[in-house]
């Protein structure tokens, strides 16, 4: 690979993600700043991942047409204006319309990886998607203390969405100055013109095997979103812990994720090859779920139940209770204190952090190498865009087996979908991908 184009991608991917995660941990304290009720809150954090199911497929057509910068410089722009939007915000309508605004236009993410696609062969492409996934993992790192530390400084939550918009001005000034055009003219096509949505989500998904691939990113992003979206709660009614203890335990799983894709994503995608690291994520994530499923019963050392219960009545909505009500986490009692269950907890993120730091660069991988270069990016919109869909869907479904069969059972049966969705791929992939 160039370093010297790919260099570009990453930082404007980083600073792009950096303005994202400033608001996504207060979104729903921007909704609820307006008296939004739980099934406002939820419709506010909901908006930006359904809109993108409308507007990436679209955007990344189009970048197929028009070429990665111009895309990139609407997407960023747009994404810039939503983050004034939310500053500026006097109702809850202007909140949603905010994360509308970012979830039509906003294809960032899926323009930089069909771009990093143009610069990369089929031997480093996984490589190089890797690159991306760290990168956008150091924003999901950084971009929430920045959050914090803005709203600490100011009160204000209009301060942290201003913040954003200056790390997205950032990344236009990157795209602009520093970011090379990788689509020339001679490779675009001319497919896209008219194309809706729905047309471009239906022509992809029909292609076999292409279709069965954008299936297995929907499917395994729905399960583990599941998982992240609700392990605070898990670990809260498991070990007792609130904001510092899952702080470290995500601050851990964000550096097992970087590291596996700057360090270890390319050696192995050579040696394995992408069908075998797509089977090998999978598996890794479902003994990651099984295992944090089977998490001992034991709160951490220093928890007093008293104290938490206290804290708890002051503190606000998580993202999953946004989405479905009061859960009524039943906290664990007094008396069985140890560190039993904090260690398997942090044993079990191992393989959950390594198999989620594999299976998007892998997958998106597959699924470049299913299509022409002049298509790159219409099929990875469709493939950010089903991703979108299952982080829409998958924590009202985790909430709801959370709260009617306990908390414990999103995750066995997360881990069992997955191993179900590795044995599956591994079969379907061996028949239909000779060596890639």
């Amino acid at each position: 690979m160039d370093t010297r184009r790919v260099l570009p991608i990453f930082l404007l991917v980083f600073v792009d993600v950096l303005g994202l995660t400033v608001i996504l941990p207060l979104l729903h304290l921007y909704a609820a700043a307006f008296g939004a009720t739980p099934v406002q809150v939820g419709l506010a954090i909901a908006a930006f991942p359904l809109a993108q199911l409308v507007g990436v497929p679209v955007m990344g057509a189009l970048s197929d047409r028009y070429g990665r910068k111009p895309l990139l410089l609407i997407s960023q722009a747009t994404t810039c204006l939503s983050f004034i939007l939310l500053g500026l915000a006097s109702s809850l309508e202007m909140v949603i319309l905010s994360r509308v605004v970012d979830g039509l236009f906003g294809a960032n993410l899926a323009t930089a990886q069909a771009a990093l696609s143009d610069i990369t062969d089929d031997a480093n492409r996984t490589r190089g998607l890797g690159i991306i996934g760290a990168a956008f993992g150091l924003g999901f790192i950084f971009g929430p203390l920045l959050s914090l530390l803005a709203l600490e400084v100011s009160g204000s939550l209009a301060v942290p969405a201003f913040t954003a918009a200056i790390y997205s001005a950032a990344s236009i000034l990157l795209t602009a100055f520093l970011f090379k055009e990788t689509l020339p003219p001679q490779n675009r096509g001319r497919s896209a013109r008219f194309a809706t949505a729905p047309i471009l989500v239906a022509r992809y998904l029909l292609r076999l095997p292409l279709g069965l691939l954008l299936l297995l990113m929907f499917a395994q992003q729905f399960v583990f979103f599941g998982y992240e979206s609700l392990l605070g709660l898990f670990t809260l009614n498991r070990l007792g812990f609130l904001g510092r203890g899952n702080a470290l335990l995500f601050l851990v799983i964000g550096l097992i994720l970087v590291t596996v894709q700057l360090r270890f994503i390319g050696p192995w995608s050579a040696r394995l090859a992408d069908r075998a690291l797509v089977s090998l994520a999978l598996g890794l994530l479902a003994l990651g779920l099984l295992l944090t499923g089977a998490t001992p019963d034991n709160p951490h050392p220093f928890y007093v139940r008293e104290l938490v219960a206290r804290d708890l009545l002051h503190a606000k909505a998580t993202r999953a209770e946004a989405l479905i009500g009061e859960l009524g986490v039943q906290l664990p009692p007094n008396g069985r204190n140890s560190l039993a269950g904090v260690l398997w907890m942090f044993v079990a993120i191992i393989p959950v952090s390594i198999g989620a730091g594999l299976i998007r660069p892998a997958l998106n991988s597959l699924i470049t190498k299913r299509v022409t270069p002049a298509e790159f990016g219409g099929a990875l919109g469709i493939s950010a865009a089903l991703v979108s869909a299952a982080n829409a869907a998958a924590p009202l479904v985790a909430g709801l087996l959370f709260q009617r069969h306990g908390a414990t059972t999103p995750f066995l049966l997360g881990g069992v979908l997955m191993a179900g969705l590795c044995l599956s791929s591994y079969f379907f992939l061996k028949v239909n991908s000779p060596k890639t």
